[in-house]
């Protein structure tokens, strides 16, 4: 049961961040899509941006993508899957790295 908990625990960690990113891009798409569909409304006379909308939006898809992008790279350099230049340094005798 323990391991069972644990495995929904380390889906929802992945599921969450990417449910953020995907509700963020809709965010930004959909202000976007309103300011541009406003220009072309004779109704409207002056449209204006969402920019609330526009910022929540983007805050939410770079948090989730760089938490997902920072988990698969951390994944990736504890397996050595990485390219050398981002391998974790080894340190030398006397203190340096």
């Amino acid at each position: 049961m323990r391991v069972i908990l644990t495995r929904i625990i380390a889906v929802l960690l992945l599921v969450i961040p990417g449910w953020m990113a995907a509700y963020g891009f809709l965010e930004v798409k959909d202000a976007l899509f309103d300011f541009m569909a406003a220009h072309g409304s004779e109704e409207a006379s002056a449209p204006r941006l969402a920019w609330g909308r526009l910022v929540k939006g983007i805050v939410l898809f770079l948090a989730g993508t760089g938490f997902i992008g920072g988990w698969i790279f951390y994944r990736d350099r504890k397996r050595n899957y990485v390219a050398p230049r981002f391998k974790a340094k080894k340190k030398r005798p006397g203190g340096r790295p």
